[in-house]
């Protein structure tokens, strides 16, 4: 081949090259193009009995602020609890994509994933403030997202219901011999501390909590604070009315995303809806907070309700009893242990700052 043939083809294929380079990105643009315009459809079902305030409602209005914000591309529409599946089948349906996300907490998945329950609430253990600094930047979030994996489901954080309350009872808790044999609504790692003090925990979805009390299927429950206590009309139920919710000091509501739907939104959505997220996390806490300073008022005033402090021996106790469950729950599973490690840990450096900041600031009132 002379020098000039030689020269000829190496053109003609570098031509060939560029054009099939500039036909790809064509194609690649004209996907991206593609994908943009897509609507996507999705169905969210939730823990929560429908109309649910705060609850129901901030699912429903993180639904309806995606819409906005992604001009319609995606659209979810919300089922409360008993809508579309039984209200504890959430997580499932997320899994095994029968729908694409739920809203729920994740202590209500305990027996299928028990370590999960440190990203829900643990008795005596972080408030709101401490589980978003632990989930948002202390590695909690991606711990949380590394034990959902296997079951092809993607944690957010969305919502906290803030300290609870300790519930109402149909008679005084004076010692924690009244515990003994108390039947009681109380979920999560709670419930297991429940039990070791004597007491025999009842897991209920919300639906069926104030009938239950009302016919007296159960002689306790604990279920969000003031605000949502007295809308489902506990205080008729039950006259005795306990605080401070030991047992759910900052309780972390979840938005749960099948992970191959989620593989399927282009990756403005996905920043859409973790963003969404976030802002919702921080307003249902601030709703929740605000109805609850007014309930609490209002709780006050009615005929019968009488309002009590855990006495402090039963408090020390159940505090005792907490430590042990976790301790044996961690002997017994190395994925639990592994949770608990790393939720201690965050815990003991969240305690030491938080003694000489706003515990310290509490004090001075």
């Amino acid at each position: 081949m002379t020098d000039f043939n030689w020269l000829k083809a190496l053109f003609i294929t570098l031509s060939l090259s560029m054009l099939a380079a500039c036909n790809e990105q064509d194609n690649n643009e004209a996907t991206a193009a593609t994908d943009s315009s897509k609507t996507y459809r999705w169905k969210m079902v939730t823990t929560w009995p429908p109309g649910f305030p705060v609850l129901q409602k901030g699912a429903e209005r993180f639904a309806d602020n995606i819409k906005a914000m992604s001009n319609g591309r995606l659209n979810i529409k919300v089922y409360a609890g008993g809508e579309l599946i039984p209200p504890l089948q959430t997580f499932d349906a997320v899994s095994q994509g029968t729908v694409e996300m739920g809203h729920g907490s994740a202590y209500y998945w305990a027996g299928k994933v028990p370590e999960a329950q440190f990203f829900s609430t643990v008795p005596f253990g972080l408030t709101a403030r401490g589980m978003n600094a632990w989930l948002y930047d202390g590695g909690g979030l991606e711990l949380w997202r590394e034990v959902y994996k296997p079951f092809h489901v993607i944690p957010f954080p969305l919502g906290n219901t803030g300290v609870q309350m300790g519930g109402w009872f149909n008679k005084e808790i004076n010692s924690l011999a009244d515990i003994k044999g108390l039947k009681m609504r109380i979920p999560g790692l709670g419930g297991k501390v429940f039990a070791k003090a004597g007491g025999n925990p009842i897991l209920l979805a919300g639906s069926e909590v104030y009938t239950s009390l009302e016919r007296k299927t159960i002689d306790a429950t604990e279920w969000i604070g003031p605000y949502h206590d007295q809308r489902l009309g506990l205080y008729r139920a039950a006259e005795h009315y306990y605080y401070p919710g030991w047992h759910e000091p900052g309780t972390v509501l979840e938005l749960t995303v099948n992970q191959h739907a989620w593989d399927s939104l282009p990756a403005d959505l996905q920043a859409i809806v973790s963003n969404a997220a976030q802002a919702e996390n921080v307003r249902m806490l601030s709703e929740m907070e605000q109805k609850n300073l007014s309930a609490l008022a209002e709780l006050r005033q009615r005929k019968g309700v009488q309002i009590h402090r855990f006495p402090d021996d039963v408090l020390h106790k159940l505090k005792t009893l907490t430590n042990e469950t976790l301790l044996e729950e961690a002997e017994k599973d190395p994925k639990f242990k592994r949770v608990y490690e790393a939720y201690q840990a965050f815990r003991q450096q969240n305690d030491a700052w938080s003694d000489i900041s706003e515990n310290a600031y509490i004090a001075l009132q």
